[in-house]
C-alpha cells in the first residue's frame, strides 16, 4: 500500500536495469483520431506539475542545453531564447497534457477561474486537456468546453489514486463500477468531435483487474486511444509498474495503446515498447526531475546515445524555469488571486527537490531556496549557488536537509 494520501515520490522502488533493446525503439509517430503525435512520447497530465508554464517549458528545454556541453553535442550550436519556436521533434515531446481538472469545477466556475487551468499557447500544439468526475452529463458539458476553448484532445482520468478524488468516485475510484464508466464514455464521445483518450490504472486492486475488459469497452464507444498507468489503486506509486498488463491490452484492441509507469530513461522507454508493443510512451514523474528526457529519447532512438546535462545546463534549465514562472506571475498578478499563475516562490521550492536531485551540493541549495522568502530571491540563491565551481568545499556535500518538503504531485 502506498504512502498516505498517495504523494508521489521522486525515487522509485526496486528500478528496473534496462538497456537498449536492439531493433526496437520508440515509435516516430502515432495517430490518435485525427492527431498525429510526432514523436511518440507524451507529457502525462500531473496535477500541481503540468500547468502553462511547465508545458511550455518542456517544449522548450531542448534549448537549455548550453553549447559546451556533452561530447556527442553539436559544437556549433547555439542556444535559442525560450520564446523561439520549437517543433516537437526538436523537444521529443510529441503531446502536451494538462493538470487534471474537475469537471465539475469547470462547468460552475467563472471564465477568469477557467484561465487558471485551460489557458495553453499557440506552441504548445498538440494539447491535450484532462478532465475528472463521475457524472456524465457534467464531464461531457466540460467536454465541451474543452474542444470550444481549442484543445486539441480531451482525455477521462480513471487513474488518481488520492482520497479526495476517489472519495467522490472519480478517478481510479470509478474502476468499480464499469457500466457507470460506460455512460460516460457514450456522453462525452457524443458530445465532443475531437479525439477522446482515457488514462486508467490496472484496477482497484489485484483481486479487481478490470483494464482489459475497459480498454475493449473503450474502443467499442468509440475512443480514440487509451492510456495504462500498470499499477493498481491500491498500490498508489509504490513496487513496480507491471508492464505485462500493458502488453495485454496491447493484444485486446486496436486503438492506440499508450504505456505509462516507471520510464526513468531512454533505455526504459525503449525497452517498454520492446516488452508490451505498445504504440507510444507517456512519461510523469522523471519529466519533473529530468525535463530533458524527451529530448534524449529522441537522440537515444536515432543514435544510441544522448546527452548527459553538465553542472552548467543544470543551472541554465533551473533559472530559465523560474524566470518564466516569475514572468508568468507578472503577467497575470492584476488577475483574481483563484486565477493568477506562476505561483513562483512556492512552486519553485516545489521544482527545487526535483531538479537538484543528482545536483552536486544539492542539498545545501535546496537548504537554501527552501528558506528564501520570494521568488526573486530564491532566483538570486539559484545563480548564487551555480556561480561557486562543482567540486569546492561547499559543494561536494549531497544530503536532504532535516524538515524539507518532500515533492508531491497527484495522478501521474
Amino acid at each position: 500500500m502506498a504512502g498516505k494520501g498517495f504523494t508521489v515520490k521522486k525515487d522509485w522502488d526496486n528500478p528496473r536495469q534496462n538497456a537498449m533493446p536492439e531493433g526496437v525503439s520508440v515509435p516516430a509517430e502515432v495517430r490518435i483520431g485525427s492527431i498525429l503525435v510526432r514523436p511518440a512520447t507524451i507529457l502525462a497530465p500531473m496535477a500541481g506539475v503540468t500547468d502553462t508554464v511547465f508545458r511550455r517549458f518542456i517544449r522548450h528545454a531542448s534549448v537549455f542545453f548550453r553549447e559546451q556541453g556533452a561530447e556527442s553535442r553539436d559544437q556549433g550550436s547555439e542556444i535559442a531564447a525560450v520564446e523561439e519556436t520549437v517543433s516537437n521533434a526538436q523537444s521529443g515531446c510529441g503531446l502536451l497534457m494538462t493538470e487534471f481538472t474537475s469537471a465539475d469545477g469547470l462547468a460552475r466556475m467563472r471564465e477568469t477561474k477557467r484561465r487558471r487551468y485551460l489557458t495553453f499557447y499557440d506552441d504548445e500544439h498538440p494539447i491535450g486537456a484532462q478532465l475528472f468526475g463521475s457524472n456524465a452529463e457534467t464531464l461531457a458539458e466540460a467536454a465541451r468546453i474543452v474542444q470550444d476553448t481549442g484543445f486539441d484532445t480531451v482525455d477521462l482520468n480513471l487513474g488518481c489514486p488520492a482520497k479526495r478524488v476517489v472519495g467522490c468516485n472519480g478517478g481510479s475510484g470509478l474502476l468499480r463500477d464499469l457500466p457507470k464508466i460506460g455512460d460516460i464514455f457514450r456522453a462525452i464521445r457524443q458530445a465532443v468531435t475531437i479525439p477522446f483518450t482515457v488514462k486508467f490504472r490496472m484496477g482497484w486492486n489485484d483481486g479487481q483487474i478490470v483494464c482489459v475488459e475497459l480498454a475493449r469497452m473503450a474502443e467499442s464507444e468509440g475512443l480514440n486511444a487509451v492510456a495504462l498507468h500498470a499499477r493498481t489503486r491500491e498500490q498508489g506509486y509504490s513496487g513496480q509498474a507491471r508492464w505485462e498488463w500493458i502488453a495485454a491490452v496491447k493484444r485486446a484492441v486496436g486503438i492506440p495503446v499508450l504505456g505509462n509507469g516507471d520510464i526513468r530513461t531512454p533505455e526504459d522507454a525503449a525497452a517498454m515498447v520492446a516488452q508490451t508493443g505498445c504504440d507510444a510512451v507517456m512519461v510523469g514523474r522523471a519529466a519533473a526531475a529530468n525535463p530533458w528526457i524527451f529530448r534524449q529519447i529522441a537522440q537515444y532512438t536515432s543514435t544510441g546515445i544522448y546527452d548527459q546535462p553538465t553542472f552548467a545546463d543544470r543551472h541554465h534549465m533551473i533559472r530559465a524555469y523560474f524566470e518564466m514562472l516569475l514572468a508568468e506571475a507578472e503577467a497575470t498578478k492584476d488577475l483574481p488571486r483563484d486565477a493568477r499563475m506562476g505561483e513562483t516562490a512556492g512552486k519553485m521550492k516545489q521544482f527545487a527537490t526535483w531538479f537538484t536531485h543528482g545536483v552536486p551540493g544539492g542539498g545545501q541549495l535546496r537548504k537554501a531556496i527552501y528558506q528564501a522568502k520570494t521568488g526573486v530571491e530564491v532566483l538570486e540563491r539559484v545563480n548564487s549557488f551555480f556561480s561557486t565551481p562543482p567540486g569546492s568545499a561547499d559543494v561536494t556535500k549531497e544530503s536532504e536537509p532535516e524538515g524539507f518538503p518532500q515533492a508531491a504531485l497527484l495522478c501521474e
